[in-house]
């Protein structure tokens, strides 16, 4: 799979005398009988207000019209409908995942709700919003592909097992990815485990090198990990979570990234963080 990464993140986007004779005749023949014509007569002909000219301006435009309105509301109709499957069907996965292993469906629908916040507040474009969601929301799906004696172990992993867990952002991108709409959502997915100084995983992509949505996700995706319960270890509280956010602030985390996620997470320490997404991590 390590090939297929490289290709990811470099890789880019690969007889006619005579037809002019007759053509004369009939232009020459015009104008002749143009100036047999009154002036009145000629502006009645130009005139759009006349039966005449309404009859030539259009035969059947008015079909022609119901037709072309009937096929955009279809088009509207069909593309409501796709998006409406996509949705269902990213749910289905969240749903999943979350049958795989406990709490990471809900986990990556706070993920979801959480991202689009900080992007907003980091002045992301509204093009970009729906793909941060996304990946938040399905930043984990390559968990899928890894084996449940690794994703459940109740001890820490070894380094062979290690190994086999850093292949779920690759796994997750293979997947979000055959959404031809999503291809930059799963590139977030992808490259949410790079560290800003260049000592992540699975390309050891290194400060603006990483997406913007990949580092959001790496933010807080690390604040939810730490605060949450896991087999082997209880979650920290809320300070301490902050704390090392802090000081992985350069090196693991972007600063501008962090700045922004603890602003928000000390607003709302007290209560839940708002449903704030563009609607689909709410309806998981």
């Amino acid at each position: 799979m390590g090939h297929v990464v490289q290709h990811a993140v470099r890789g880019r986007r690969r007889g006619a005398a005579a037809r002019c004779e007759r053509q004369r005749d009939r232009v020459g023949g015009r104008a002749v009988d143009r100036a047999r014509e009154g002036p009145l007569e000629r502006s009645r002909q130009r005139s759009p207000g006349s039966l005449s000219g309404r009859r030539r301006m259009a035969p059947g435009a008015g079909a022609e019209m119901k037709t072309l309105q009937h096929s955009t509301l279809r088009v509207k109709e069909l593309e409501a409908r796709i998006e409406g499957m996509h949705t269902s069907l990213i749910c289905a996965f969240n749903q999943l995942l979350d049958l795989k292993d406990l709490n990471t469906g809900f986990h990556s629908t706070r993920l979801a709700e959480w991202g689009v916040r900080v992007a907003r507040d980091l002045g992301v474009g509204r093009e970009c919003l729906r793909d941060v969601e996304m990946a938040a929301l399905l930043h984990d799906i390559g968990k899928m592909g890894i084996p449940d004696s690794v994703l459940k172990s109740p001890a820490r992993l070894t380094d062979e097992q290690w190994a086999l867990m850093k292949k779920h952002p690759e796994y997750g991108w293979a997947i979000v990815r055959l959404f031809p709409e999503f291809e930059r959502a799963s590139l977030f997915v992808l490259h949410h485990h790079e560290h800003i100084d260049g000592a992540g995983y699975p390309a050891g992509l290194a400060g603006t090198e990483i997406p913007i949505g990949a580092r959001i996700v790496a933010v807080i995706d690390a604040f939810d990990a730490m605060t949450s319960n896991r087999p082997y270890r209880q979650g920290l509280p809320f300070e301490e979570a902050i704390r090392r956010l802090v000081l992985a602030r350069g090196t693991q985390f972007d600063p501008s990234v962090v700045d922004c996620f603890i602003r928000i997470a000390s607003e709302e320490q007290a209560g839940v963080f708002a449903a704030t997404g563009t609607g689909v991590a709410v309806a998981v």
